[in-house]
């Protein structure tokens, strides 16, 4: 049941996740080891780096580590202790519990993610959604979703 008071603003789109407006921060998951072998992690480590600062930051799963990027957050989902691993929607939730604490203590409102999660991890979309409405759904925060679709 939704709740009335659900501020929450959850879109969909087609498109590439790094067209986002430069003051959107972006987010996706990761292993505790920062593997970023495979799938969008791959862009996201070519993009932004600092790889050394993500791990120093020693973040275990279910927690979230940030890189700034100017005006906005990067966002490291730790999922899974280790790369080769897959998620669960409770390391997820957690993930995602972490990264918006850090959202409304930093008063970051617009987020792009990739459906996280659901790629190489093989998770279920519609409950990776369930989770994003589920943790974000009382704060005043919009979130659009970019559904990568090759040309």
């Amino acid at each position: 049941m939704a709740s009335t008071d659900a501020k929450l603003v959850l879109k969909e789109i087609e498109g590439d996740l790094f067209s986002a407006p430069k003051s959107t921060s972006l987010a996706h998951c990761v292993g505790g080891d920062m593997g970023m072998g495979g799938g969008i992690a791959v862009v996201f480590k070519k993009v932004f780096g600092r790889v050394d600062e993500l791990l120093a930051q020693n973040i275990g799963t279910g927690g979230v580590a940030v890189l700034k990027d100017n005006d906005r957050y990067i966002y490291y989902l730790v999922t899974k202790d280790y790369s080769y691993q897959k998620p669960t929607y409770e390391s997820l939730r957690a993930s995602l519990d972490s990264m918006r604490k850090h959202m409304v203590a930093n008063k970051v409102n617009n987020l792009a993610i990739p459906r996280i999660g659901c790629g190489i991890d093989g998770l279920e979309w519609d409950k990776v959604k369930h989770e994003l409405e589920t943790v974000f759904g009382p704060e005043e925060i919009n979130i659009t979703v970019y559904n990568f679709v090759p040309k």
